[in-house]
This record gives structure tokens, C-alpha cells and sequence, in this order.
């Protein structure tokens, strides 16, 4: 039950978004931009990383994408919840557990599809780049993904207005931003910068896609990375499901 439950959850929301394209491509517009932009600026300077600049560069905007996009999810739920939407799926037997699945699988999938768009674009621009390391980029957007969504829906359940869900998230999206090396490492930084960038996973999750992208795959990075990225997602999912449990969502 709980798989035809997180089915048909995944089904209506995926098909609100696909109807919705320009949102598809808005979403990617921001990393898009970077890379454009900013990514010529970095080509053949000393980043002190292995690979070339696009190989330091895309997995930050990926994650990025995945970052800023999956942080503002819970938006949705707060239409929702002044739309009477929630009311309304509170008296329906369907399992808790998929009423948040639905929704943040289905934000794994358009991410991941924006992210898809944006490496096309990078090889067009000069990414070179192993085809496992690609793949294992689009995993990591996925379970960065449905961790942050899963946090934002269950925010999102706890605040009344988006007036409250929007500072909050940009406090702690922002840092995140700044202190996760996204668009350059942070070995480049001072030392105390670079220390303090250790107390933030995201960091760990920038690294072992950089790795990927290079085609290192056993490396201290991935493992770390990888670790965090698991145990940030069920940490994530579970602290959602319960919310929305004694939400009554």
C-alpha cells in the first residue's frame, strides 16, 4: 500500500509540474547563468584542484540546483494548506509516509531532469567528463534533493504564512551556499574558512561529486560524501514523515 500510495502522490504532483514548462526551465536558469557567465572566468586559472575549471565548477552548480530549488519546496504546501488541499487528503486513508514521498520523488525527478540540461549545456561550453562520474553527479542532486525537500514540506507545515517560510529558509540556505565550496573550492580560502566549511555537509557532498568528475572514485571523499548524503536523507525523511504524522497531513 504504501507503494501505490507514493505512486499516485509522485503521479499527480509529476504531472503538475511537467504541465508547468517554463517553471521547468526557469528553475535552471540560475546555474545556467553561472555558467555561462562565470565558468569562462576560470578557465586556466590555478584552482588547486585536480581536473579542469568545469570539472570544479558544474558539480557545484548541480548541487547548487539542488540546494536553492529543493529549499524552497515547501512553498507548495503552504498553497496547499490555504487552498484547503491538505484538509482535504487528511480524511483519505493514504499512508502519511506517502503523501511526503510523493512529493519529494517528484522533486527529485525535476531536478535531476534540470540538472540533466545543465551538464548538456557544460559540454557545449567544455566540460569533459567520465560518463560514471555524470551519473554518480545526478545521484547526489537526487538525494540532496529529497532531504531538503523533505525538510522544507515539513517547515512548511509548521509556519502559516510564506512570510515566515521565506527568511527562514534564505538564513540557512545562504550559509550553506557560502560555506560548502559550491562555486570554488575552499582549500583556496584562508585556513580558518576552510575548517569551518568541515561543519557543513554539503561540503562533503561537493567534494565526492568534484571526485566523480575527475573519474576518482575510491577516494576519502566519496566515502564521506556518500555517507553523509545517506544518513542526511533518512535523518531528513524521518523528522518529515513525523510532522506530517502529527500534523495530520
Amino acid at each position: 500500500m504504501l507503494l501505490h500510495d507514493t505512486a499516485l502522490i509522485y503521479g499527480r504532483y509529476l504531472r503538475q509540474s511537467l504541465r508547468s514548462r517554463f517553471a521547468l526551465l526557469f528553475g535552471v536558469l540560475m546555474p545556467l547563468l553561472y555558467l555561462l557567465f562565470f565558468g569562462p572566468l576560470l578557465t586556466d586559472l590555478p584552482l588547486g584542484g585536480r581536473g579542469s575549471s568545469w570539472q570544479l565548477l558544474v558539480p557545484g552548480l548541480l548541487l547548487q540546483l539542488g540546494l536553492f530549488g529543493a529549499s524552497f519546496s515547501g512553498f507548495m504546501i503552504i498553497l496547499e494548506k490555504g487552498q484547503g488541499v491538505v484538509e482535504r487528503m487528511r480524511v483519505t486513508p493514504v499512508s502519511r509516509l506517502a503523501l511526503l514521498l510523493g512529493r519529494v520523488l517528484r522533486d527529485a525527478t525535476v531536478f535531476v531532469l534540470q540538472a540533466v540540461l545543465l551538464v548538456l549545456a557544460a559540454l557545449v561550453m567544455g566540460l569533459r567528463a567520465p560518463l560514471a562520474g555524470v551519473l554518480i553527479g545526478f545521484v547526489f542532486v537526487a538525494l540532496l534533493t529529497v532531504s531538503l525537500a523533505a525538510l522544507s514540506y515539513a517547515l512548511a507545515m509548521k509556519v502559516a504564512t510564506p512570510h515566515g517560510f521565506g527568511p527562514t529558509v534564505n538564513a540557512l540556505t545562504m550559509p550553506s551556499m557560502l560555506l560548502s565550496g559550491l562555486m570554488l573550492p575552499m582549500t583556496l580560502g584562508p585556513g580558518w574558512l576552510d575548517v569551518l566549511s568541515h561543519l557543513m555537509p554539503f561540503r562533503y557532498l561537493v567534494d565526492a561529486v568534484r571526485d566523480a568528475y575527475v573519474g576518482a572514485y575510491a577516494t576519502a571523499h566519496m566515502l564521506y560524501g556518500s555517507l553523509v548524503a545517506v544518513a542526511l536523507t533518512l535523518i531528513a525523511v524521518t523528522v518529515g514523515t513525523r510532522v506530517f504524522r502529527t500534523a495530520g497531513a
